[in-house]
């Protein structure tokens, strides 16, 4: 028999803080605002993992998203 590996298709608000390293509240605004892609299914906001790396492409290119 062999094994299924089921991927995560969906992020959930606390996992995507967790993966950038913000709090709650920012990430929560960053959603609201559209700053981050997402989808609301039912009460909750899903988000795609290509929505995040999208995020992070995105600060990460324009001069006020990088630090010297």
């Amino acid at each position: 028999m062999t094994a299924t590996i089921i991927e995560p298709k969906w992020h959930t608000t606390e996992e995507v803080a967790v993966m950038l390293r913000f709090g709650l509240s920012k990430t929560k605004m960053l959603l609201l605002t559209g700053e981050i892609r997402s989808v609301k299914v039912g009460r909750n906001r899903r988000i795609l993992p290509q929505w995040v790396d999208e995020y992070v492409q995105r600060v990460t290119s324009t001069p006020e998203g990088v630090s010297a």
